[in-house]
C-alpha cells in the first residue's frame, strides 16, 4: 500500500471513530434527559421543600425566646398620686426578655414529625417515579427514531429498485421488446417512490427531533443516535413482571407512602382534642420619669425595678366551633382518596404490563412470520424480474412483486422494533 493510500485509510478510520463517538447511545440519552428534564428538576425542588417541612416539625420541640424594649411619652393633664389632675409630662421605658417552652403539645409535634417524614419519603419516591417516566419516554422516542430511520432506508431501497427497473425498461424499449407505455409507467412509479422516500425521510427527521426535544437539547445540536443490537432479555410472564414491579416500582411505592402520610395526617388533626401544657419565664425592668417631681436616676430605677417571672400554662380544648372535628373529617377523606389512588396505580401498572406482554408475544410471532414472508417475497421478486427481463411478465406484475417485497421489509422492521420496545418496557418494569 502506498503512503498516500495509507494516509487516506487512516484519515477515513479516524473520521469513522469520531462519528461513532458523536453518536448518542440509549443510556446516554436517558442520563441526559434525567439531568435536564423540567419535571425531574421540579421534583428536586419539592424534595427540598419536604426536607424543610421535616426541619420545621423537628424545631417544634425547641423553646422560643424573644427580647423586647419600649419607650412611651404622655403629655397633658393626668391623674396624680393625690387623686387630682395636673399638667404633667411623663415618659416610660421598659426592656426585658421572655422564654416559652412547650412541655406537652397534645402529641402534635410528635405526630407532625411522623407526617413530615412520611411525606418526604413519598416525595423522594415521586422524584424517582418521574425519572422512570422520562426513561420510558426516551426508550419509546429512541426506538421510534430508529424505526422511522429504517423505514426511510426501505423507501430508499424501493427507489433504487425502481431506478433499476426504469433502466431495464429503457433498454427493452430501445430494443423494441416493450412499448413506450411501460417506460412511462416506470418513470411515473419512480417519481411516486421518490415522493414516498422524501416523506419517509421527513418522518425520520421529525422522530429524531421529537427525541431531541424529550432530551431538551438545543435546536441546533448535531444529534445522531446509535442503532441497537438485536439481543433481547428473556421474556418474563406478565405475572412475574407485575410481582417484581410491585416490590420495586417507584410509582407504586410513592402511592403507598402517600397513603401512609395521609393516615398520619388524620392523627395530626386529632391532636386538636388534646390539652397542651407550656412553661414560660421572663425578666424585665423599667424606668419612669415625671416632670415636676424628683425622679430616681435611670440606672437606679433599672436596678430597683428589675423583676423575674416563671409560669405554666394549660390549655384545655372545650369547644372550637367544630374546627377540629371538620379537620379530622377532611383528613379522613384525603386518606381514603390516597388509598383509591394507590389502588388505581396498581391497576394501571397491571394493565400496562399485561398490554406490553401481549404486544411482545404478538410481535415475536409476527417477526417469525415476517421473516418467512420476506424470504418468499424476495424470491418472488427476483423470479419476476427474470421473467420481466425475458418478456414473460408485464410491468404491473413486476410492480406488484416489488411492492410485496418492500412491504414485507417494512413489516419486518415494524415487528422487530415492536418486539424490542415491548421487551424493554417489560424488562424496565421488572428490574
Amino acid at each position: 500500500m502506498t503512503l498516500t493510500r495509507l494516509t487516506a485509510a487512516l484519515l477515513l478510520a479516524a473520521s469513522a471513530v469520531t462519528a461513532s463517538a458523536d453518536e448518542w447511545t440509549l443510556d446516554r440519552c436517558i442520563a441526559y434527559a434525567i439531568d435536564n428534564n423540567i419535571d425531574v428538576r421540579t421534583r428536586s425542588l419539592q424534595i427540598s421543600s419536604a426536607e424543610l417541612e421535616v426541619d420545621d416539625a423537628r424545631n417544634r420541640f425547641l423553646p422560643t425566646a424573644q427580647g423586647y424594649a419600649s419607650q412611651n411619652f404622655n403629655f397633658g393633664r393626668a391623674l396624680t398620686m393625690d387623686n387630682t389632675y395636673a399638667n404633667r409630662n411623663t415618659s416610660n421605658f421598659a426592656a426585658g426578655a421572655q422564654l416559652s417552652l412547650p412541655l406537652f403539645q397534645g402529641l402534635g409535634a410528635v405526630r407532625r414529625m411522623g407526617y413530615a417524614k412520611a411525606n418526604l419519603a413519598a416525595v423522594l419516591e415521586q422524584a424517582e417515579a418521574a425519572k422512570d417516566d422520562v426513561t420510558l419516554n426516551v426508550i419509546s422516542g429512541y426506538l421510534q427514531a430508529l424505526y422511522t430511520s429504517e423505514l426511510s432506508a426501505v423507501a430508499r431501497e424501493r427507489v433504487a429498485m425502481s431506478r433499476r427497473e426504469l433502466e431495464r425498461t429503457q433498454a427493452l424499449v430501445d430494443e423494441g421488446r416493450l412499448p413506450e407505455l411501460d417506460l412511462c409507467q416506470a418513470q411515473a412509479q419512480l417519481s411516486q417512490d421518490e415522493l414516498s422516500a422524501v416523506r419517509a425521510a421527513n418522518d425520520s427527521t421529525l422522530a429524531l427531533l421529537d427525541l431531541s426535544q424529550i432530551l431538551n437539547l438545543p435546536a441546533d445540536a448535531d444529534f445522531r443516535i446509535r442503532p441497537l443490537d438485536d439481543s433481547l432479555p428473556p421474556l418474563m410472564t406478565a405475572d412475574e413482571v407485575f410481582e417484581a414491579a410491585m416490590a420495586r416500582n417507584h410509582t407504586i411505592r410513592a402511592a403507598e407512602l402517600q397513603t401512609e402520610a395521609a393516615e398520619r395526617n388524620v392523627s395530626v388533626a386529632k391532636t386538636g382534642y388534646i390539652p397542651t401544657l407550656s412553661f414560660s419565664a421572663g425578666l424585665g425592668t423599667n424606668y419612669y420619669h415625671t416632670s415636676g417631681i424628683n425622679n430616681e436616676s435611670f440606672g437606679g430605677q433599672m436596678r430597683h425595678n428589675f423583676s423575674q417571672s416563671v409560669g405554666f400554662s394549660l390549655s384545655v380544648p372545650i369547644f372550637d366551633a367544630f374546627a377540629t372535628r371538620n379537620s379530622v373529617r377532611r383528613a379522613r377523606i384525603e386518606s381514603e382518596n390516597a388509598r383509591l389512588r394507590l389502588d388505581d396505580a396498581r391497576m394501571q401498572l397491571y394493565k400496562a404490563i399485561n398490554q406490553a406482554y401481549t404486544q411482545a408475544l404478538g410481535a415475536a410471532r409476527q417477526r417469525e412470520a415476517t421473516a418467512a414472508a420476506l424470504t418468499s417475497a424476495r424470491a418472488a421478486y427476483d423470479a419476476m424480474t427474470v421473467k420481466y427481463d425475458n418478456g414473460r411478465a408485464n410491468a404491473t406484475e413486476l410492480e406488484k412483486a416489488k411492492s410485496d417485497y418492500t412491504n414485507a421489509m417494512a413489516e419486518s422492521v415494524r415487528s422487530r422494533y415492536e418486539l424490542i420496545l415491548r421487551s424493554r418496557i417489560l424488562s424496565f418494569y421488572a428490574k
